[in-house]
């Protein structure tokens, strides 16, 4: 009998240390503070941590193996979702994109996305992980401070009362109704110039 033996000591301890790295990363996703989902080349969900879970209510079961587009993804977005993780999945990763989700109980959240490519050991494509974070509350401050900002000007347009506002430079920005009836001189005559020059005469 002959016997030919190789050292695989190398080998093993190249494969445990890629072991460890991909039990690693399974356990970084599994439990970031991050939404994290993935898809395979046909978009089925093949990653859904545990922010995933509790940000949307279904439970990984749920949603591995479904279509991300399909079921999870709103209908105003489904298009745009579809272009980033096709371009993704060409290679092309997409950073900072805002799409709308449902959860299960029917709550809106908003979702800024960035799409990494998904590559095997030999460099080929094999999907697409997601990184979200939760701007709902953000998106929904922004709102309301546009709608105030909106209730405001329009009560500076219609009070019964001159409002004029000016810049640092003295330049004219707000001139509601009651001051273009009582002074004479319409908004578009008087935004951007000079207050003072413009509209205060000589003795004041």
């Amino acid at each position: 009998v002959v016997g030919v033996g190789q050292d695989i000591t190398e080998l093993n301890q190249v494969l445990a240390e890629s072991k460890r790295v991909a039990e690693d990363l399974v356990r970084l996703i599994e439990t970031a503070n991050a939404p994290i989902f993935g898809i395979d080349t046909m978009g089925k969900v093949s990653e859904w941590n545990a922010k995933a879970s509790s940000l949307l209510g279904y439970k990984k079961e749920e949603a591995v193996g479904q279509s991300l587009v399909q079921n999870f993804i709103t209908k105003e977005f489904k298009n745009s979702v579809n272009e980033v993780l096709a371009e993704a999945l060409v290679g092309k990763e997409t950073a900072n994109f805002e799409f709308t989700m449902f959860s299960k109980d029917g709550q809106r959240r908003d979702i800024l996305l960035n799409a990494t490519t998904r590559r095997g050991p030999e460099g080929e494509v094999t999907g697409v992980i997601g990184v979200g974070q939760d701007i709902t509350v953000i998106r929904q401050m922004s709102t309301e401070q546009e709608l105030v900002a909106a209730d405001l000007s329009r009560l500076i347009e219609s009070a019964n009362a001159p409002i004029f506002g000016v810049d640092m430079n003295g330049k004219v920005t707000e001139w509601n109704k009651k001051a273009a009836s009582m002074l004479v001189f319409t908004k578009e005559e008087t935004m951007g110039k000079d207050l003072v020059s413009a509209c205060i005469l000589d003795e004041h």
